[in-house]
């Protein structure tokens, strides 16, 4: 399908703003992705009550179970202080926009500078051979570098699906910007071909696994309530046998991040719908430590997760 003129201008314009963020100084960025995110909380009454809700039950939860940081525990008893937590998620979301202009300047210098890595014994086990690696990630803090870390010391190109966007020239964008950094873009349709062949050539693939979009997913609990997981990592997992890991990168003040990855035992035992729901549940839990550090960066929170939540809403 060809790109009206319209579209065509709206990518025009995409790759103007994406030019400016590559070359504005980082701290004015920061600057206005925040006061941008301010604007959206004080605008968005209805998304600032779905991210109310959802970090309510983070911070109980994590309190229930002796894991909360000391705000994260002001914040699970004092509105005032979820408040303050709900706006700092909008703050990290739209600093997520602000990463997806930024991705074009990404480079491997500009890890080396910025990047902690926080659990080296994981990342040597991924990266210290080469080989085929799942990456599961979830939407949280600077998803742009959760691919690129992975494409960078793999050193080889990482495959991810990505929903096809109804616009061909911003579509086409994204495929160049993040081909640029050695990602490679693959729709929905054809992903799990797609990425079992990537799979079997020895090249890594990337799976973002916390929200299931399209309704097929399987029930898991995460942060003590049932939700839905999407079946796509557990499904490549399982047929390719490949080493897993879950990767989150969470920003810190002045413009540095923490990576982690966490290793995913893959289940090879039981039948095959068993082995899929004890890797849910070992990816839910990784996923509640990951999200533990930095609730607020979790920008699924803006989104219905659980059910439960959702019904006295409606």
């Amino acid at each position: 399908m060809n790109a009206t003129p319209r579209q065509r201008f709206g990518a025009a314009v995409l790759t103007g703003v994406s030019w400016l963020a590559c070359h504005l100084p980082e701290r004015v960025l920061l600057e206005l992705a925040d006061f941008a995110g301010e604007l959206w909380y004080r605008a968005d009454a209805r998304r600032a009550g779905q991210a109310r809700r959802n970090l309510q039950r983070v911070a109980d939860w994590l309190v229930a179970e002796g894991r909360a940081e000391p705000r994260i525990r002001a914040a699970a008893r004092d509105p005032h202080a979820m408040d303050r937590l709900v706006r700092s998620a909008f703050r990290h979301y739209a600093r997520y926009y602000l990463d997806v202009a930024r991705a074009p300047s990404f480079t491997p210098a500009f890890l080396a500078e910025r990047l902690t890595v926080e659990t080296p014994e994981a990342f040597e086990a991924a990266f210290g051979e080469p080989g085929p690696r799942i990456f599961v990630g979830l939407h949280f803090g600077a998803i742009e570098l959760q691919a690129y870390v992975a494409a960078v010391h793999a050193d080889r190109p990482l495959m991810t699906p990505m929903e096809t966007i109804d616009d061909p020239a911003m579509q086409a964008w994204f495929e160049r910007t993040r081909g640029a950094l050695g990602i490679t873009i693959v729709g929905l349709r054809e992903a799990r071909r797609e990425i079992m062949g990537a799979l079997a050539r020895g090249e890594p693939v990337g799976i973002v696994g916390d929200r299931d979009l399209t309704g097929g997913g399987m029930p898991a609990k995460l942060f003590g309530a049932s939700t839905s997981l999407p079946l796509g990592p557990a499904l490549v997992a399982i047929e390719s046998g490949a080493p897993t890991f879950g990767v989150a990168v969470r920003r810190r003040p002045g413009g540095r991040y923490i990576g982690r990855l966490d290793p995913f035992p893959v289940p090879t035992t039981g039948s095959r719908r068993e082995r899929v729901t004890a890797f849910l549940d070992q990816q839910a839990r990784i996923f509640e430590r990951q999200i533990a550090q930095a609730p607020e960066q979790w920008w699924a929170v803006f989104f219905p997760i659980w059910p439960d939540l959702e019904a006295p809403t409606r």
